[in-house]
């Protein structure tokens, strides 16, 4: 049975740079970013990387990597997540996540989950959810 967890992070850094196209109409951009993850994932500072599809200035969709290195109830090891989400003209980002399969290592060798989050612009901490199971150590 799935553990069901909270926690909170804090954007740390957000570098986005321009890959294609008008800031008027559709364009591309890559974002390296930075988290700092409290509550059910401890991690000081993760990595992350998105690709982003702007339908406008303030409307659009993106899909990235989260490498973790950190704790998940207690136990100490790195995982990765794919993500996937949308934004727009509120300055609302609604995005969804799930555990790379076979990405655990060390205590979290095994782990597996689902979560996601809804950040609302101006807020300093965005609330997540984190359903997973943790592998048996043996």
């Amino acid at each position: 049975m799935p553990t069901q967890a909270t926690g909170s992070f804090t954007f740390a850094n957000w570098d986005e740079t321009p890959v294609a196209g008008a800031d008027e109409g559709p364009r591309l951009a890559r974002a390296s970013v930075i988290n700092a993850f409290s509550g059910a994932i401890e991690a000081a500072a993760t990595t992350c990387e998105y690709s982003i599809a702007y339908v406008d200035g303030k409307t659009g969709v993106f899909a990235g990597h989260q490498l973790f290195s950190g704790s998940v109830a207690g136990r100490e090891g790195t995982f990765a997540v794919e993500e996937r989400g949308s934004f727009g003209d509120d300055g609302t980002v609604h995005c969804d996540f799930h555990v790379v399969p076979g990405s655990g290592t060390g205590g979290l060798a095994g782990l597996s989950g689902t979560g996601g989050y809804t950040a609302r612009h101006g807020e300093p901490a965005v609330p997540y959810t984190f359903s997973y199971e943790l592998g048996d150590l043996g």
